[in-house]
């Protein structure tokens, strides 16, 4: 398990998949705002691919679920994709069930994934897309040091209306990692 602060990322699990998409897939109009396919039913059970426990054939696609360091909750999802391994570029994403937003906890998930793309993987570069009225995901960003890089004008279709997204990045020389020990912020146990 990768450690920040509040949250602890660590391998989805089968019991993790019916939270996380009767909490987060079935809210119709929170998927449709984080993602850029069309929102579906997924039956419970069903092999969808944003609900799969590990993935060994995409390997440009890192799924982790985000839980609680004190008690071990679930929280919700994060992701690491687009990893482009010569590029050594990835996208990062994130998901919080309804419960456990405006607590602080996005800002600590997007510092663990800045911490695994940077140090675990050796990437370069770590981007940020979304809708322009995502306070709360361009706050956790901005937080950990990404940079505003541009305006996606009309690029995303949500809900029937078509709005803009802000890309964001932060280079690997640009990212000031948390003035904790590493030993104990990050930890594998």
């Amino acid at each position: 398990m990768l450690r920040g602060s509040k949250v602890g990322l660590r391998a989805r699990h089968e019991d993790d998949i019916p939270v996380l998409q009767a909490e987060l897939h079935n809210d119709v109009v929170n998927y449709s705002r984080s993602d850029d396919q069309p929102w579906r039913p997924v039956a419970p059970g069903a092999k969808d691919s944003q609900s799969v426990v590990d993935d060994d054939k995409n390997q440009a696609h890192v799924r982790f679920s985000v839980v609680e360091l004190d008690g071990g909750a679930l929280l919700g999802f994060a992701n690491l994709w687009g990893i482009d391994n010569h590029n050594r570029s990835a996208h990062i994403g994130l998901g919080l069930l309804p419960s456990c937003r405006g607590k602080g906890y996005g800002t600590d998930v997007v510092a663990v994934l800045c911490h695994y793309g940077f140090v675990v993987r050796g990437l370069h570069r770590l981007q940020v897309e979304t809708l322009s009225d995502n306070a709360a995901m361009l706050g956790a960003a901005e937080r950990n040091g990404f940079v505003r890089e541009g305006v996606l004008r009309s690029s995303a279709w949500v809900m029937g209306e078509f709005m803009d997204e802000v890309l964001l990045g932060l280079l690997v020389q640009d990212w000031k990692p948390d003035s904790k020990p590493r030993s104990k912020q990050y930890s594998k146990g």
